[in-house]
């Protein structure tokens, strides 16, 4: 019978830090003690994330503000 289960990063990484701990979860889906911590950090990486996005979107609008001040700068200098 051919498994098509994706193994994530992060189980990977659990693995390497407990070979039970990641068979416990992951085969015999026995539920983690420790449920108030992983949800807070799935919280903590989605505040991160729309933070990275936030400063995504004020770079380019910098770049949009510092592009339309050299054309002002460029329209300035020429109509002197």
């Amino acid at each position: 019978m051919k498994d098509d289960r994706i193994i994530r990063a992060s189980e990977l990484g659990q693995y390497a830090f407990c070979a039970k701990a990641w068979w416990l979860g992951s085969v015999e889906g026995v539920p983690s003690a420790n449920v108030r911590e992983m949800d807070a950090g799935a919280s903590a990486h989605e505040h991160h994330g729309r933070t990275v996005q936030l400063s995504i979107w004020l770079g380019r609008a910098g770049m949009v503000c510092l592009a339309l001040g050299l054309l002002l700068l460029t329209w300035l200098l020429l109509t002197r």
